[in-house]
């Protein structure tokens, strides 16, 4: 089997809700896991970080950070997508990487990479800092258009959020 035949199956059980066998496919994929986010090739690297998702692998967030800081956008990208699936209800994921988030959205060369650091961000708790980088990003001319749109999509939920829990 391979990991990402594997990440399919620990997905379906996490669906399930088959959380004995999630754990013994786990202990099985940890080691595959952690030597495919270590490897030379990027796609091997990105499959390992949405690896890291698919099996609900909450104790590989600092391996997230290690994609979340790839030379390959690819890899960065995937790592966004995990750490985005993983935070949702769980916002003190977010909140752990906010900096370095705060970063890709607003500096990394590729696009993409910067929209899925600030759909992360989403997932957060709304802090005054965030709201403010995400305005500024969606008032910026010089921004894609579609970044300045997920920017202030964002911003208006994190805003919003943030004023109903006063």
């Amino acid at each position: 089997m391979s990991l990402q035949e594997a990440a399919e199956q620990a997905d379906a059980l996490a669906v399930a809700g088959d959380e004995r066998a999630l754990a013994v496919l786990r202990a099985e994929w940890d080691d595959e896991i952690e030597a495919a986010a270590r490897h030379a090739d990027y796609r091997v690297r990105g499959q390992a970080y949405r690896a890291i998702a698919q099996f609900r692998f909450r104790q590989k967030l600092e391996l997230l950070r290690r994609g979340l800081e790839d030379e390959s956008p690819a890899a960065r990208g995937s790592a966004l997508i995990a750490l985005e699936a993983l935070s949702r209800g769980h916002p003190g994921d977010v909140n752990r990487f906010r900096p370095l988030l705060h970063e890709l959205a607003a500096r990394d060369p590729n696009v993409a990479v910067r929209r899925l650091a600030i759909i992360c961000l989403k997932n957060g708790t709304p802090q005054p800092d965030t709201v403010r980088l995400l305005n500024g990003i969606a008032e910026a001319d010089e921004e894609d258009r579609e970044v300045r749109k997920t920017a202030r999509v964002v911003g208006d939920a994190l805003g919003k959020r943030a004023r109903t829990a006063r």
